[in-house]
């Protein structure tokens, strides 16, 4: 059972009355076609994220089968939801491959509904802002229960949500209790007035009545007159309210580093950072920017991501803070620390990317200049799989890029819009190229079109042919896997009509073939055998020409398949078959199974299944190894129709059942 929940808070007061109902609701829901939906709703700070934790903490006994939480937060991007990819991270929760994961954001509905059938799940929703993020998030069981945490009412779930909770600010005597707790200083017991001062300052909110408590406590010896005269000259010269007034007070008795960090935390590309990626804002170094990132948690400043394993060593900035962080940041503006702050994390992101897509895909064509390390900042934990022989360290090396790139990706989209928008055309194009690292595993994404739009036209901009080339062609490719082909037509033509300004030298020579392939690949979409053959031929001659073996067996393995397509059976056989050795001899892993597949069906439909037999078997071998939950079904599926037609009824089926298994895991149809 997955249980993705962070540790209990040690100190949680009142919220009786909402436990109890949200408790008697789940007591005495019936189960229904739909699950029970309870909606946590008030203004950031009053501890919302908090309950519905602790809520599902209690009730976690209840659902055998997990208890998962998503923070939609995290899947944004300027400010719009990516509902597919907040599906992906339940998917995920829930034991789906990733190479199963459905492309299309219908079917990917389908399958969360086909993995929630039945079952008794648990499932925290953060930072709702409206109620249709929520719907597609909804297991299709009516035994499950979903909490969700938003700044308002959803009111239109009002059919689905059996409790709206709407939380009020703490009362009084509830602040009182919850600050008591946080300091455990006499001083309140003895000046009670003093502490009234405190917690009418707190408005009610627990995230503010945190700071206050430990601002007092790293002031252990001062009265609390003393130390709530500042706050009150604070509130009568500026007006602001009591709230902002304790984070201002805390601001000021930050270190000088502490501070800093603290101003520029709110411009970290992505919503939650890690401590390479805050020590590359901050240029503190990183002993310097421990310290101060300590200092912030000590503070009450920042909090820790403890949800899920990927998020462990993550942190943010709790909402009401980055507002007030970014108020702070302005005071600052005129010294340019933001600017270079900005451009700073951003290279430090490029070097990163570049070394997980080189660690996860191997040596390939680039177009972008490598990025060397930025100074004083480290750079993240990952090792190089060509520093081993070992094949399992090399295959688990390579899995680590693969998750560094899939978990940063949020972070890496965002950092494409901010060198665009900052003029940093070589910036936004260098991290296009790990994106698609990333994105020919998870097509599908809107997200990936804009970024590669965005890419494209920091290409144009510089006037860099090769970059306009390469950019254009990686977004013809996502759109044509969203259906878009006449879209992808078009920006393929922008980008044959560029290749006449490139040079003479071997990348611009890959840049013309790799070109030729895409147009290829765009006429196999469309059904257009014929003009594919036709583009991976002469893609293979370019190859031919500069003796790039590898590019020039992919294109003989591209052409079979086309052959194969337009049923001209002893062309593929021979092209496929030429691949096949060309992948063996360059120990192609993937290839090797991709093509002796392709090239096993061809020599089925030619009678020839003996011979089809041993590549099925090594395809699925390689599956296995791999882990690929997709490469499996698609080879047992081929291997159960090779038997029938042996009339070996029995192993068909065997082959058929493992199938099956392995589709019901991953909820496919």
């Amino acid at each position: 059972m997955r249980v993705e929940l962070p540790p209990e808070p040690m100190h949680f007061v009142n919220r009786e009355e909402e436990k109890e109902r949200a408790f008697r609701a789940v007591e005495e829901w019936q189960g229904r076609s739909r699950p029970l939906v309870l909606s946590l709703s008030g203004p950031g700070g009053l501890g919302k994220t908090e309950l519905a934790y602790l809520i599902a903490r209690k009730l976690s006994d209840r659902f055998p089968d997990g208890v998962l939480s998503v923070d939609l937060d995290d899947f944004r991007m300027g400010g719009e939801l990516d509902p597919a990819e907040a599906l992906a991270q339940l998917l995920d929760s829930l034991d789906v491959e990733p190479d199963a994961l459905a492309r299309q954001f219908k079917a990917r509905c389908r399958q969360y509904w086909n993995k929630t059938f039945d079952r008794r799940l648990l499932i925290v929703v953060d930072n709702v802002r409206y109620a249709s993020e929520v719907v597609p998030l909804l297991p299709s069981s009516g035994d499950s229960v979903v909490i969700v945490a938003s700044h308002g009412p959803l009111y239109d779930l009002a059919d689905g949500a059996a409790v709206d909770l709407v939380l009020p600010p703490l009362e009084d005597p509830a602040a009182m209790e919850l600050l008591e707790l946080i300091v455990r200083d006499r001083r309140l017991a003895t000046d009670p007035e003093a502490a009234r001062t405190v917690v009418r300052l707190c408005d009610g909110l627990p995230a503010a009545l945190h700071v206050a408590g430990r601002w007092l406590r790293a002031h252990p010896l001062r009265p609390l007159p003393r130390l709530l005269e500042e706050l009150r000259a604070e509130l009568d010269s500026k007006g602001i309210s009591g709230v902002e007034d304790i984070w201002d007070t805390t601001y000021r008795n930050l270190s000088p580093s502490a501070a800093l960090l603290y101003r520029l935390l709110p411009l970290h590309p992505g919503t939650t950072f890690t401590r390479e990626s805050a020590t590359a804002l901050s240029g503190l170094g990183p002993e310097t920017c421990q310290d101060a990132l300590e200092e912030l948690a000590a503070a009450g400043l920042l909090e820790l991501r403890v949800v899920r394993p990927e998020e462990e060593g993550r942190m943010r900035l709790p909402g009401p803070l980055h507002a007030h962080a970014r108020r702070r940041a302005r005071e600052h503006e005129a010294g340019g620390e933001a600017a270079e702050a900005q451009v700073r994390v951003l290279r430090w992101f490029v070097r990163q990317a570049q070394l997980a897509d080189r660690f996860a895909a191997g040596p390939r064509l680039t177009v972008a200049d490598v990025y060397g390390p930025v100074p004083g900042a480290p750079d993240v934990p990952l090792e190089d799989p060509a520093r081993t022989e070992d094949r399992a360290v090399r295959t688990e090396r390579s899995e680590d890029a693969v998750r560094w790139l899939r978990t940063e990706r949020h972070t890496l989209f965002a950092c494409v819009r901010l060198a665009h928008a900052r003029g940093l055309d070589a910036e936004a194009v260098a991290l296009c190229e790990p994106v698609w690292t990333y994105a020919m595993d998870h097509p599908h994404q809107a997200d990936v079109s804009e970024v590669f739009r965005l890419g494209a036209n920091s290409a144009a901009r510089s006037g860099n042919a090769a970059w306009l080339v390469r950019m254009r062609c990686q977004l013809a490719r996502s759109l044509w896997e969203s259906g878009r082909t006449d879209d992808a037509g078009r920006e393929l033509d922008s980008a044959f009509a560029t290749l006449d300004l490139l040079g003479h030298g071997e990348t611009d020579s890959k840049l013309r073939a790799s070109t030729m392939e895409f147009r290829g690949t765009l006429s196999s979409v469309r059904g257009d055998w014929t003009a594919a053959v036709a583009d991976f031929a002469r893609s293979r001659e370019v190859h031919l020409s500069i003796r790039n073996h590898y590019g020039a067996m992919l294109q003989t393995y591209r052409m079979g398949e086309a052959h194969a397509a337009l049923g001209d059976l002893d062309a593929a056989a021979r092209l496929l078959s030429e691949a096949y050795t060309g992948a063996t001899e360059q120990s192609r892993a993937r290839l090797i199974a991709r093509t002796g597949f392709a090239l096993g069906g061809v020599l089925l439909r030619l009678g020839r299944a003996e011979e089809a037999r041993p590549l099925y078997e090594q395809a699925l071998d390689g599956a296995r190894r791999r882990r690929s939950g997709s490469e499996q079904v698609r080879v047992l599926d081929a291997l159960a129709e090779l038997a029938d037609g042996e009339g070996r009824t029995g192993e068909a089926a065997g082959y058929r059942t493992e199938a099956e298994t392995i589709r019901r895991h991953n909820g496919l149809d």
